[in-house]
C-alpha cells in the first residue's frame, strides 16, 4: 500500500486508493499485519475525532428501525446508560438467533429482526437502531475476532460502538453476548455496513464479477 494515495475521512479512518487501468481476469488485494491489542472492557473512550458523536443518531436504510424494535427498546429503559445498552445487547441476542446465511449484504434491521435470525451485521444494525430510540449514538463497527477454535473466516467480523457520557465510546458485540475483548482488532466505523465495508470499489465496462474473501486471524505469544 506504499504506492497508494490514502487519507483520513470524516470518521476518522483511514482510507487507502488504489486504481487498475488495464483489464485483468483477477485482481488479489492482501493486507497484512501484526497488532497489539488489550482488552479494555469494550471502551475506547473520548477520542479526538472530528464527527460528532450526534451525526450517528441519523437512520440509514439498513439502521432504520421498526414499530417491534422500537418495542423492544421501549422495554428495556434503565437510570444507568451502561446498564441500559448491556441490557439491550442481551435482549437482541435472546430475540435474533445468530444462523450462518441466514441474511445478505442488503438485509435490514427490521428485516432480520422481523424474521428472527441473521449474522453478526445484522444484530450490529439492530442494536444501532435501538440504541437511536434512547437518543443514544451507536454506529456500526467491522474488523476481526481471532477464534481459538478457528484459523479461518469466510468475512470480517461486526459489532456496534455506543457513545455514553462519561465513558465516551463503547464496544458491544450482540452476536456474541458480549464487548470486545483482546481478541478483537478494530479496522473501520460507518453508519452502517455499507459505510464501513473494508473493500469498495466501482467498475466501468461490461463483464461480470465476484468478490471472494479470506480471512486468517493468528495468534502470536
Amino acid at each position: 500500500m506504499d504506492s497508494a494515495a490514502s487519507y483520513t475521512d470524516g470518521l476518522g479512518n483511514v482510507v487507502y486508493l488504489i486504481s487498475q487501468a488495464e483489464p485483468e481476469e483477477e485482481l488479489v488485494i492482501t493486507a497484512s499485519g501484526e497488532v497489539t491489542t488489550t482488552d479494555t472492557g469494550g471502551v475506547l473512550g473520548m477520542l479526538n475525532e472530528i464527527a460528532n458523536p450526534a451525526i450517528f443518531l441519523r437512520p440509514t436504510a439498513l439502521t432504520q428501525s421498526s414499530a417491534e424494535i422500537d418495542a423492544l427498546a421501549a422495554d428495556v429503559r434503565l437510570d444507568d446508560p451502561l446498564e441500559m445498552v448491556h441490557a439491550l445487547l442481551e435482549a437482541i441476542a435472546e430475540q435474533v438467533a445468530y444462523v450462518p446465511g441466514s441474511s445478505h449484504a442488503g438485509t435490514s434491521a427490521a428485516e432480520a429482526f422481523a424474521a428472527g435470525s441473521g449474522i453478526c451485521q445484522d444484530h450490529a444494525h439492530i442494536f444501532i437502531a435501538a440504541c437511536r430510540q434512547h437518543a443514544i449514538p451507536a454506529r456500526y463497527v467491522t474488523g476481526y475476532m481471532h477464534m481459538t477454535d478457528e484459523a479461518e473466516a469466510v468475512s470480517h467480523h461486526a459489532w456496534a460502538e455506543a457513545n455514553l457520557a462519561n465513558l465516551g465510546w463503547v464496544g458491544f458485540d450482540p452476536a456474541n453476548r458480549q464487548c470486545p475483548t483482546e481478541h478483537y482488532v478494530r479496522q473501520a466505523c460507518g453508519f452502517d455496513a455499507l459505510s464501513a465495508a473494508p473493500i469498495v470499489g466501482t467498475r466501468r465496462g461490461s463483464g461480470r464479477e465476484q468478490l471472494d474473501v479470506d480471512v486468517v486471524i493468528q495468534q502470536q505469544q
